[in-house]
């Protein structure tokens, strides 16, 4: 357990003061029982600039599913995140970066945003302008933060796209959005590799002739690939150039996210609602400020990705981007950078905090990790263990976890902690400020002390605006179970102190003998044995008991696979999780199929297993991982 120390000290606490409200308790009731009284004075707290003032703060006159926010107002995300800061401290610190191969740039204030108005410069010259949309498909580099707000410049909208996508998936997202311009590098390393980023830019282009500007960071040099008729990162501008302001409903990124079948989905995001919205959360959850140095691990292609760079910079802070493979050469490389560069706020999942854990406490504790203030964390639900291992190891004690949910789509959290409040291990604290978040049994009625489906029933200004090109898809995937209602795809719960868990996705939802079981509380108990690295837990067709539990878990090195192992784990499981849940196969892998940044792809753990189609596996990292779980079979 955590608990806070002086809340005059933090900038939630600061705005409590300032609403005369009396604890965090009081304010999450009042921020969405006046959502309007809220935002604006969140806008006003943080400083946030709108070159025309808005009119209204919230507009759901289209309905729930349409509200629109800061109607009126105009302003552009980088000049809230960039030129205000180059004009006000140009010599102060934007951003520290580091490569795996141990190269260390530092960037300005002054400098990123010379570097964002080179590239507006030449989009500009090219014809990119207003509403045009442009794919940036980049490793976590300077250029990429550069990239972000050149584009925004000149009124564009940028596609964050996975660093680690294939040219087909690069291709379906640039067509989908009839793309007018790729920023891209010629590569970038991976575990000591060069990856050939530069070639799979140059086929998905081949693919999508609406493409006509590639501009091409040269992360690699010597003889990586460059795209046909690319032109280079054209580097600081020489004069300053005009941010052009937009409507706040003006969409700021289209980020896709993987479907189950068929294309993945375009969530929309736009510059008045994302930006404030993101903006509050990594200033009230994190306690950001221009004094601190912000890292996430992350890629741009992935929700935090924005999230990281757009609160970060809203809010003054110094971003700590890292290109490489968090664990490489060696488990301490993570916290080594920490150190290094003196961050004060760090975010990873716990399924990194999980793979990290074998090799003890050693690698962190060789660091000097006294600059941390905040522990983040996201992606999925927390056990136990890790939990304290990230609690008491990383953190020494001394920092908050603060457990965050919420998703592309939502563009924002639903759940989070902050940091005037006791921080309970496992949990999420409660509702985000502003978040009419709810937990539902399955006939739409409010529940307590069991779990149930996640829902959020009044809009919030970062939520996106439709599923790009597919208005009947987002009404059907968000709003159709229950009028006016958000059912996001979680299974959460709120225990007797209020404070709330998450159990896992319900669409991986296990249903054993008529009872229904979230995959986490398998995994948990797997994990708890000092034999298993990571676990994922699928149900499973069965003739005759509709359906059965399989696992599948990862061992500690130099573990003996055995049948002894095997039947220990489902009793542990039994034990833990309850009998009628035993499991009816225990398989071993060497690495369960996840995202880049940690999340275990169950539905395609499950489909792999039963011989089907895995659907959308874009996001994939390790397509070995898959085949394992396949021959595991």
């Amino acid at each position: 357990m955590w608990f806070p120390g002086d809340a005059a000290a933090t900038n939630v606490g600061r705005f409590m003061a300032e609403a005369a409200t009396p604890d965090i308790a009081a304010l999450r009731a009042r921020s969405v029982d006046e959502p309007e009284w809220f935002w604006d004075a969140v806008v006003r707290f943080l400083g946030l600039p709108f070159a025309t003032p808005y009119s209204s703060v919230l507009d759901v006159s289209r309905g729930v599913p349409w509200a629109t926010w800061f109607d009126g107002g105009r302003l552009n995300l980088a000049a809230v995140c960039v030129d205000r800061h180059a004009a006000a401290t140009p010599d102060g610190p934007a951003l520290v970066w580091e490569g795996e191969d141990g190269a260390v740039r530092r960037w300005t204030w002054a400098e990123l945003r010379a570097e964002a108005d080179g590239l507006a410069a030449l989009l500009a010259q090219r014809g990119v302008g207003e509403g045009d949309r442009v794919g940036i498909f980049l490793p976590m580099v300077p250029e990429t933060v550069a990239a972000v707000f050149g584009v925004l410049k000149v009124g564009a909208v940028f596609l964050p796209l996975f660093s680690g996508y294939g040219p087909q998936a690069v291709a379906s997202r640039l067509a989908d959005a009839e793309a007018k311009a790729l920023i891209t590098a010629d590569g970038t390393l991976r575990r000591g590799k060069p990856v050939d980023m530069g070639a799979v830019a140059a086929e998905a282009v081949a693919a999508v002739p609406g493409v006509d500007t590639v501009v091409v960071v040269r992360r690699l040099g010597g003889g990586a690939t460059v795209p046909p008729g690319s032109v280079e990162w054209p580097g600081p501008a020489a004069t300053p150039f005009a941010t052009r302001m937009v409507d706040s409903e003006h969409p700021l990124f289209i980020a896709y996210t993987s479907g189950t079948t068929g294309r993945p989905k375009g969530t929309v995001a736009v510059h008045g609602g994302f930006g404030v919205k993101v903006a509050e959360e990594v200033a009230f959850q994190f306690d950001v400020s221009a004094s601190d140095t912000l890292y996430w691990l992350t890629d741009l292609g992935w929700i935090m990705g924005p999230w990281e760079v757009v609160g970060g910079l809203a809010n003054g802070a110094t971003l700590a981007l890292y290109d490489g493979a968090p664990d490489w050469p060696g488990p301490d490389r993570l916290w080594a950078f920490l150190a290094r560069h003196r961050v004060t706020t760090v975010g990873v999942s716990p399924t990194f905090v999980r793979a990290l854990m074998p090799h003890g406490e050693e690698p962190v504790r060789t660091h000097d990790l006294s600059a941390l203030r905040v522990l983040g964390s996201t992606g999925e639900p927390w056990n136990l263990d890790p939990w304290y291992w990230y609690f008491d190891v990383v953190g020494g004690g001394r920092c908050p976890v603060i457990n965050i949910s919420g998703g592309t789509e939502v563009g924002a959290c639903f759940l989070s902690p902050h940091p005037v409040e006791p921080v309970k291990p496992v949990s999420l604290g409660g509702p985000a400020l502003g978040m009419a978040v709810d937990v539902y049994d399955d006939d739409g009625r409010p529940v307590r002390g069991r779990v149930g489906e996640l829902v959020c029933t009044k809009p919030w200004p970062g939520m996106t605006r439709g599923l790009y090109k597919d208005p009947e898809r987002y009404l059907e995937t968000y709003w159709s179970r229950w009028p006016g209602v958000w059912v996001h795809g979680d299974w959460a719960s709120i225990d007797d102190d209020g404070c709330w868990f998450l159990h896992g996705r319900s669409d991986d939802t296990i249903k054993l003998a008529g009872k229904r079981l979230g995959p986490a509380e398998v995994e948990s108990a797997l994990v708890s044995h000092p034999a298993v690295v990571e676990a994922a837990a699928v149900g499973v067709p069965h003739e005759v008991k509709g359906e059965v539990l399989w696992c599948f878990a990862v061992l500690v090195p130099g573990t003996e696979e055995t049948d002894a192992l095997r039947a220990q784990l489902a009793d542990l499981v039994a034990e833990r999780v309850g009998h009628a849940f035993r499991p009816s196969a225990v398989r071993f892998v060497d690495a369960l199929p996840k995202t880049r940044n940690a999340k275990v792809l169950r539905r395609a753990v499950r489909a792999v297993a039963l011989g089907q189609d895995a659907g959308d596996l874009t996001a994939l990292e390790d397509p070995a991982a898959l085949a394992a779980i396949g021959a595991a079979r």
